[in-house]
């Protein structure tokens, strides 16, 4: 089979990590699914056994044990198929669950420029909808279909030991349901793909409809976001009504088929009971045959088109869980610091500040352009350094680097003297700080935003942090106090209020290293002010990246570089940079006029 209109065994074999836990589920499911189709399948031989011993012998006797025996059959083919059930269930909730789990997980630790490249509409398609449909199809649509092969086996095997000739005449029915189907079910894979693909499109419309909501509104282009909505709407009703058409269209000829198989039986059967080389009880146990052979063709033939389908949910679940994860530690550094799920706190040196770019050479994923070349610099502990320069010009980048957001193509990164890459990333990321232009808030109250910080911080911590930040006017504002619900995103606060709030979850923890990145610039002079009364005593001791155009924060910084192009133009002081009357006095100058606009 082509791979991409068939199935691909490759694809299926990604899932055996996951598969593999559940093996006592998928044993026990074998075995009684086998137990239930064969049970299934024996039915006609009772009838043929009733109409031979019973009916044309015109007597009862023995009917009792007839009847125990038929109801014991019953019995064990309907225990069965509830356990085989109830195991399918189980699968699905964990073979599920599992799935999300490893998704999740791999998405933590990818880096951050993947997400800048991926739409969260995207992402949550392939956690949610996509994993959900990989567990329905192992747990239930494997399950039916070897209850389907089965069934169909055990039945082709009582046919020939009922009557070969009659069997070679429902038989070859098989294969011409099976090209039918099959050529029915290519069509309707092609159409569910484009479906699928406007589902996604839908998804992330809507995503991006929602978080988007406040910047369409003030642009006004809620008819035109709606217009687009409609016609993905509109193309997704068309396409959905193809496939229905053409699933509609599926079942009267397959039903045809079985009304040929059925047709055959009562010529060929009724020509040889008349001929007396069959029974009445053999004719009608094949006619049940007939009748009952095509559903589970037709099945096996739906699981076996709509895996084809889901193999594309495999496909983009696993090119996620592929995506390199570019930054991570060694064997070594694992062996001695442990990781983010079982961390070896207890090696973690303490850390001081000091803080060094060695001859760094960078560029992002993707990029022909160097950011950074060359670049040297070194931040003695405690001390506060400011980064400033024309946007583009890698402010960020170097701030990035100096957390280990991002590694080095050449060069070193050192903190206290050891290269970032020989310690582990929890152990810096533990002793950083970080508050953003536009920072985020998590659903929950102003405490608990603040104590995502430090989780095990007691409320008077928490208190603490918001006062050293000022934050604690934040939740004097609200009825609820620390226990304020901030809404989705941070939406029942101002913009000014959730960068206190972020102010004071990145203090919390007692940072050595503590980056400000553009953390004022959206912020109204009078929550300015309650951050610059705060920002002296937070940075002293501590050592900090800058990245501000705001004179008053920049201003008092032990050390100001200029940043063009990825390279150290000036440094110095306020004063002595003003003094220069270099690249640093022009900006200056231009801030200060901006300011002055305000």
């Amino acid at each position: 089979m082509n791979k991409k209109n068939g199935l691909n065994l490759s694809v299926w074999k990604r899932l055996w990590p996951f598969i593999k836990a559940l093996k006592k589920q998928l044993l026990i499911v074998t075995v009684f699914l086998v137990i239930s189709s064969v049970s299934e399948a024996a039915y006609p031989l009772f009838t043929r056994y009733a109409v031979h011993n019973f009916i044309e012998s015109g007597t009862t006797e023995g009917i009792g044990l007839f009847a125990l025996a038929f109801a014991l059959v019953i019995v064990v083919g309907g225990v069965a198929v509830v356990i085989y059930s109830k195991q399918s269930m189980v699968i699905e909730m964990r073979l599920g669950p599992a799935l999300k789990r490893a998704c999740f997980t791999h998405l933590q630790k990818l880096p951050i420029d993947y997400y800048s490249k991926s739409s969260v509409g995207y992402l949550l398609a392939r956690v949610m909808s996509d994993t959900d449909r990989i567990s329905s199809m192992i747990s239930w649509g494997f399950t039916h279909l070897a209850w389907s092969v089965v069934y169909m086996i055990g039945t082709a095997a009582f046919m020939f030991a009922l009557s070969p000739k009659l069997a070679l005449i429902v038989i070859p029915v098989i294969p011409a349901a099976v090209v039918i189907i099959y050529l029915f079910e290519r069509k309707i894979i092609a159409v569910n793909r484009r479906v699928r693909d406007i589902n996604s499109r839908i998804t992330g419309a809507y995503n991006e409809g929602i978080t988007g909501a406040k910047t369409s509104k003030t642009l006004a282009v809620e008819e035109r976001f709606s217009e687009d909505f409609r016609g993905l709407t509109r193309l997704m009703y068309r396409e959905s009504m193809r496939a229905s058409l053409l699933s509609a269209g599926l079942l009267p000829l397959v039903l045809f088929c079985g009304a040929v198989a059925v047709g055959a039986v009562l010529y060929r059967g009724g020509i040889l009971v008349g001929q007396r080389l069959l029974d009445y009880g053999v004719l009608s146990a094949f006619i049940s045959y007939a009748v009952g052979i095509i559903d589970p063709v037709q099945q096996a033939a739906h699981i076996i088109t709509d895996a084809v389908a889901g193999q594309a949910c495999i496909e983009r679940v696993m090119a996620l869980l592929d995506e390199p994860v570019t930054i991570t530690d060694t064997p070594e550094v694992l062996e001695k610091y442990g990781d983010e799920v079982f961390p070896k706190r207890e090696n973690w040196e303490p850390i001081d500040g000091d803080i060094e770019f060695r001859d760094v050479w960078f560029r992002y994923p993707g990029s022909e352009k160097y950011v950074l070349r060359g670049f040297n610099l070194t931040v003695p502990r405690g001390s506060t350094v400011a980064i400033v320069g024309e946007t583009g010009a890698g402010k960020s980048t170097i701030v990035n680097l100096a957390c280990r957001f991002y590694e080095p193509e050449r060069g070193q990164v050192l903190v206290d003297g050891r290269d970032v890459r020989e310690r582990s990333q929890l152990w810096l990321h533990s002793s950083l700080g970080y508050v953003l232009q536009d920072p985020h808030l998590f659903s929950g109250t102003i405490a608990e935003n603040i104590r995502y910080g430090k989780t095990d911080a007691t409320q008077a911590e928490v208190v603490a942090a918001a006062k050293m930040v000022s934050a604690d006017v934040v939740a004097g504002r609200m009825a609820g106090g620390y226990g304020s619900e901030v809404g989705e995103g941070g939406d029942a606060l101002s913009t000014g209020e959730k960068q206190l709030i972020s102010f004071a979850r990145a203090i919390i923890s007692d940072p050595r290293i503590f980056v400000l990145d553009e953390a004022t610039s959206s912020i109204d002079t009078e929550t300015e002010a309650l951050i610059q009364n705060a920002i002296s005593n937070v940075l002293r001791e501590r050592t900090s990246f800058i990245i501000a155009h705001r004179l008053s924060t920049i201003a008092k910084a032990d050390m100001i570089i200029v940043i063009d192009d990825g390279e150290i133009v000036e440094r110095g002081t306020h004063a002595e940079l003003l003094a220069l009357g270099g690249r640093y006095r022009a900006l200056y100058e231009a801030m200060r006029l901006e300011e002055a606009a305000l």
